[in-house]
């Protein structure tokens, strides 16, 4: 069964992060210029949460407020979902899905060793059954 750790292993584990306390213009800048949907916010190694797009259009634009004069902290989202290195795929889908969250910080011994998106996660499923599929038609033809 795939788990986390082999998913890190093919994408990376290269954290992207930003501090609390920065404008929201900067994350909305690196996150366009890394071309992700989301940050992990961090002070030094401490996860505070995850500031996404959807943060940004939901608590900046429709409220009319400043990108370079509001802080990360004022619109990150509530709550913070990790999961570990040996979790499975299934279980981190379950837990995208009954939490309605789109990241994972993925967490080994206290440190953030990466970041699962729910892309990263239905590609790796998709791939899994893909090799499934075709074991089954070799198995069939012969």
């Amino acid at each position: 069964m795939l788990q986390v750790k082999h998913l890190l292993d093919d994408k990376g584990r290269e954290i992207l992060a930003i501090t609390p306390d920065a404008p929201v213009l900067d994350a909305i800048k690196t996150m366009a210029e890394r071309r992700v949907g989301a940050l992990l916010v961090m002070n030094g190694n401490e996860l505070l949460g995850i500031v996404s797009e959807r943060d940004y259009a939901r608590n900046v634009v429709l409220k009319g407020r400043s990108s370079s004069s509001t802080n990360v902290l004022e619109i990150m989202g509530p709550g913070m979902i990790t999961v570990g290195l040996d979790d499975t795929i299934d279980h981190c889908m379950r837990q995208c899905t009954n939490e309605r969250v789109r990241y994972l910080p993925v967490v080994d011994n206290g440190k953030i060793v990466g970041v699962l998106s729910l892309g990263d996660l239905v590609k790796a499923v998709i791939s899994e059954q893909s090799e499934q599929i075709e074991q089954l038609q070799r198995y069939i033809a012969g």
